[in-house]
């Protein structure tokens, strides 16, 4: 069978692959002493409140499970503008916001929107490695530029400016990044947007990690900038939903029209389900326990991290959001007689019991001596993990 040339250019899932060999690990320690630990995932342990749980559940009793307009219900898409006026004080008009079937789909709806073939778009090295791949699927090219510790691991505007060519059709940046967890400054963000918009190319921001932001320097919306700003956003990580696959794109009016039309043929409409339940989100009970777990994420972080440098894992840039450590394991990985993250990543997983994810899904740039670490589990898993490599180590 011939495989088409896009599905070749897609890379393997390293991430999953780790995942995969953890499980299968997992099932042969399952009962021992040391249990499988998994921090390889960036998926909360916490699952919706329950006011989302009995929304779904009506929403089934009461037959509100036949498609939707392709853009969404409208009370979502309201509650949603509404939300982005109270906790960012950022008008969002409800008519610019389109629910998707999670930040995936809106990513793919954008790019297939946007990009033409042989487009290039701009991306910081390390970054989500499915970002690229959906550049890749609209038959673009995804230009990874490298970044350093000293800006944050995101791009500047000088970066943007001296790659951009002929072939550049725009960004694609995220805020706060998987995998370190860091945000764009503001202002830095606003010169990247102003290089962008001066040769009329495309901002697009992957603002997913928006609610978990924990340093009140960062934690604002890149659409506070411009209308012109592509902001895409899920209720998967601060909203905990990730199998209910729910996101959104808040796109130009300009470009409403056309991804309603590629979203009416390639999807249809998001799950009627997850979006009747997604409106018991922003009630005023399941908010509280969204901020609790918002501080409870940052009370992991904050012991986490100096933890792991005090085992000679250095975070070099501290995250400001979401719920990673992106550590260097050179030296960890020299104690353990092996070389580069890949192999410490593995190492750690059958010695310690404890899945990580290695750099090599991330980008090309110096990730071979990064592995991250996601903190979206428990504390006392975190605390179990933390003993673990120190025994490891020692």
């Amino acid at each position: 069978m011939k495989i088409a040339t896009r599905a070749e250019r897609i890379e393997p899932f390293y991430v999953m692959e780790v995942a995969k060999a953890a499980q299968a690990l997992a099932a042969q320690v399952a009962g021992s002493a040391e249990p499988m630990i998994f921090l390889n995932i960036g998926e909360p342990d916490f699952t919706a409140p329950a006011l989302v749980q009995q929304a779904a559940d009506r929403a089934i009793r009461e037959g509100r499970t036949q498609y939707t307009p392709a853009l969404g219900i409208e009370p979502l898409r309201q509650a949603l503008s509404d939300w982005y006026q109270q906790r960012f004080g950022v008008d969002v008009p409800a008519r610019r916001i389109v629910i998707t079937a999670g930040a995936s789909a809106a990513l793919q709806l954008v790019c297939l929107s946007l990009i033409n073939a042989g487009d290039e778009i701009l991306m910081p090295d390390p970054s989500y490695p499915c970002n690229r791949h959906f550049v890749s699927a609209a038959e673009g090219r995804a230009v990874l530029l490298p970044t350093t510790a000293q800006e944050r691991f995101q791009l500047s505007a000088d970066k943007v400016q001296a790659a951009w060519s002929e072939q550049t059709r725009g960004v694609l940046l995220a805020s706060p990044s998987n995998p370190t967890g860091s945000s764009i400054a503001p202002q830095e963000l606003r010169r990247i947007h102003e290089v962008v918009k001066a040769r009329d190319g495309v901002t697009i921001i992957d603002e997913i990690y928006l609610g978990l932001s924990y340093d009140e320097a960062f934690g604002q919306t890149a659409l506070a900038i411009d209308d012109n700003i592509i902001s895409i956003n899920s209720f998967s990580k601060y909203f905990n939903m990730t199998g209910w696959r729910l996101g959104w794109a808040v796109v130009p009016e300009a470009l409403v029209p056309v991804v309603e039309r590629v979203a009416q043929n390639l999807f249809i409409c998001a799950s009627t389900i997850a979006q009747h339940a997604a409106l018991a989100c922003f009630a005023p009970e399941s908010m509280a326990e969204y901020e609790r777990r918002r501080a409870e994420f940052k009370a992991r972080r904050d012991y986490f991290i100096p933890a792991l440098e005090a085992l000679g894992l250095p975070v070099p840039v501290a995250p400001d959001g979401a719920f990673y450590a992106w550590a260097d394991c050179s030296e960890a990985a020299r104690k353990l007689g092996v070389e580069g993250s890949w192999d410490f990543a593995y190492a750690v997983m059958e010695r310690a019991h404890l899945a990580i994810t290695p750099g090599r899904d991330f980008g090309s740039h110096d990730t071979g001596r990064f592995v991250r670490f996601s903190t979206a589990n428990s504390m006392e898993q975190l605390q179990e993990a933390i003993a673990r490599l120190r025994k490891l180590l020692a």
